[in-house]
């Protein structure tokens, strides 16, 4: 699998736990330290994006999930959250949120998305219909390099984004679950028609556990191992930006990243 010289939409996913959020919270750091300009999405239900960025607590307390936002998805789509059946517009307007409702924070715009309460197989409600037009102008009408912090899966992304998207990047953990979480991802990327699927090994101690890794995911491309890092949770504890307080991940979050736009 080739890679993609000039990735600029990246979505990262993984099993709870992993450190998905640590990486796109890195990658994020890395792209606008090259001067690029940076929107970090947080798609997952956990979200806590904004923790890995380190953003001030005063600053995230101002932000609230797109799909948390009454009015605004009343205004957009004529429906009220919540509600199934009926009438409302599947396709709203949508290219103004990013600037509107993201806070910024070292040169990095951070988009809080929030959870869509799933009813029945096949439900689509105005909540959602308003993420998935933003992820469509996000990943396919946005020039910024965007990275998206997605939960275990590829929620929020429909057939025309999944396939605009450059990678996606599935980090795993030296664990079964993990590497199945990994595959079922694949499957469901496939059936989006996204093949564009790498791997990011993390928490790894040493040359057993990336063995481990490579040896059954044989279908994927590895960018690279992050190692178990005590930085990362003191950065945590701290409130501190992941990038500022673990100088060995972010060495290999460089390297995944070259190892990315193939330099």
């Amino acid at each position: 699998m080739a890679e993609v010289k000039h990735v600029k939409k990246i979505a990262v996913t993984g099993k709870g736990g992993v450190g998905k959020t640590t990486l796109a919270g890195l990658l994020a750091y890395i792209f606008a330290a090259r001067g690029e300009r940076v929107i970090a999405i947080d798609a997952d239900p956990d979200a806590n994006l904004a923790s890995a960025l380190g953003f001030p607590p005063e600053l995230v307390e101002r932000i609230t999930p797109i799909a948390a936002m009454d009015d605004l998805i009343y205004e957009r789509t004529g429906a009220q959250r919540g509600t199934t059946g009926g009438f409302f517009q599947i396709n709203p307007r949508v290219d103004d949120i990013p600037d509107r409702f993201s806070a910024v924070h070292r040169g990095i715009r951070l988009l809080v998305l929030g959870t869509v309460k799933k009813g029945g197989a096949g439900c689509i409600c105005p909540e959602s219909a308003l993420l998935r037009s933003l992820m469509v102008n996000l990943i396919l009408h946005r020039d910024e390099v965007v990275i998206a912090d997605m939960e275990a899966g590829i929620e929020h992304l429909g057939r025309a984004t999944a396939q605009a998207v450059d990678a996606m990047i599935v980090v795993v953990e030296p664990g079964r679950r993990s590497l199945q979480t990994a595959e079922t991802i694949r499957k469901l990327a496939g059936d989006l028609g996204l093949t564009r699927i790498f791997v990011v090994g993390n928490k790894v101690r040493g040359e057993e556990d990336r063995r481990f890794i490579a040896e059954n995911l044989p279908d994927f491309k590895v960018l690279g191992f992050m190692p178990f890092s005590p930085d990362a949770i003191r950065s945590d504890l701290e409130g501190r930006a992941v990038y500022d307080v673990a100088p060995d991940l972010v060495a290999e979050a460089e390297r995944i990243a070259a190892a990315l736009r193939g330099e």
